[in-house]
């Protein structure tokens, strides 16, 4: 079994995009085939600089290595010499018409190219649609026969007019020149499949197993848009959520295991992979499940391991706080705002004070001075626990929601706490 994940450099990973290449590797792996990388770099007007190398390092950061690399735009001889053979054979043909802007002039209502008789020799090459036909395949994750018609097709360009092939044309001589046999790609590429379909008949290849996955949606509706909230790869990894999370909630959404297990290595998906567990239904991106999928893996980490993901030095101080908070936070960016106060002396609004607050920490400088418990300077002096509490929080912290507050007292020490406190009264 060979399969292959082929990105295109033209922005950031989308984690629709690690979801296909998690599955694809999972596929081969499972029975011990090859993963193939193939950079899809033919649009090089939106080439991303970069992009191929962060590509790489993303799927190394997931611990995906490939068995074989390739990268299209260094194949364009194998392109032009298959959409050459369509011409020559009667299943293509040249096109001289100016390329439209289909925004600014609309789309085209005719789904036959006029130059497709006209005997052109040079120019962008087409694909020649026959008429009456029927074209079909049986998709191996929907597990449905799906079929067109192809006068509902269109002759759609095989090789632009600088050389360059389009997915059409290239997907196809790849996929058969590296000998792929099970093809997983997005839900939104199966209007083209009857394109495909032709290109492999018209060329005397076996077609391989083809399967279309769901789309990942947004909780308000509509397929998943980075322009809705971070849903590159990148910005997620940047916003704090650890890669062995990100893995789990990637490969569960679209695919169930037969024991209902949420927590996987890499190693643990492809023994346990079974292509029967895709889903037919599309997940819903759920932030709050992701949360939790984090949250897990951080209770997981030793306090020196999260540490060094905070990129904080390895101090006794440090390690208490880390200690304090890591069953608070969800995400790695949590801990700057819950643990801002320990390194930095916050700047407080008394408008957060209730009427007493003065008259609280006056006493509980009283009580750290003397090393007293607090609840004992609350009972002596009729405070309500909630209240009196709630001022030393404000002045220590700056905040009315933060870690317990006697635990932080003790990690900033007292001579600290009291600076906090006196600058207040």
């Amino acid at each position: 079994m060979r399969t292959r994940f082929a990105p295109s450099p033209t922005g950031s990973m989308h984690i629709g995009n690690l979801r296909t290449a998690f599955y694809a590797y999972a596929l081969a792996k499972h029975n011990n085939g090859d993963f193939i990388l193939r950079i899809e770099d033919t649009d090089k007007k939106r080439e991303t600089e970069g992009g191929i190398d962060e590509i790489k390092s993303l799927l190394t950061i997931f611990g995906l290595k490939w068995d074989e690399y390739y990268v299209q735009s260094e194949r364009l001889d194998l392109y032009k010499k298959a959409a050459e053979r369509l011409v020559k054979e009667g299943h293509a043909f040249y096109c001289e018409c100016e390329a439209k802007n289909a925004k600014e002039e609309g789309f085209s209502t005719s789904l036959r190219d006029e130059c497709r008789d006209k005997g052109l020799t040079s120019g962008a090459i087409k694909l020649k649609v026959p008429d009456n036909e029927l074209v079909k395949f049986t998709d191996f994750v929907l597990k449905n026969e799906i079929l067109w018609h192809t006068p509902i097709v269109f002759d759609a360009t095989l090789l632009k007019s600088d050389g360059f092939p389009t997915y059409h044309l290239a997907v196809v001589v790849d996929d058969h020149n590296m000998k792929i046999t099970h093809v997983l790609r997005g839900h939104d590429w199966l209007p083209s499949t009857p394109i495909h379909l032709l290109v492999y008949k018209f060329l005397g290849y076996e077609v391989p197993e083809i399967g279309h996955l769901t789309d990942i949606l947004d909780p308000e509706g509509g397929k998943l848009s980075k322009r809705k909230g971070s849903t590159s790869v990148d910005g997620l990894l940047k916003e704090g959520y650890l890669s062995e999370a990100l893995f789990n909630f990637v490969i569960l959404a679209g695919w169930a295991p037969k024991n209902n297990k949420e927590l996987f290595t890499l190693e643990e998906f492809v023994k346990e992979f079974d292509p029967s567990g895709f889903q037919k239904s599309n997940p819903i991106f759920n932030r709050e499940k992701l949360d939790w999928f984090n949250g897990q893996y951080i209770r997981k980490l030793s306090i020196d391991s999260l540490l060094e993901k905070l990129k904080l030095d390895k101090t006794v101080k440090n390690k208490a706080i880390v200690k304090l908070l890591q069953d608070r936070i969800e995400k790695l960016s949590d801990f700057n705002s819950l643990a801002k106060f320990f390194f930095d002396r916050p700047k407080i609004d008394t408008k957060l004070f209730g009427e007493k607050y003065k008259e609280h920490l006056k006493k509980a400088i009283e009580g750290i001075k003397s090393n007293r418990d607090l609840m004992e300077v609350v009972k002596e002096n009729d405070f309500k626990t909630g209240d009196f509490f709630m001022s030393l929080r404000i002045a220590v912290t700056g905040m009315k929601f933060t870690p317990p507050i006697n635990e932080s007292i003790e990690i900033l020490g007292k001579e600290e706490t009291i600076v906090r406190l006196k600058s207040l009264i």
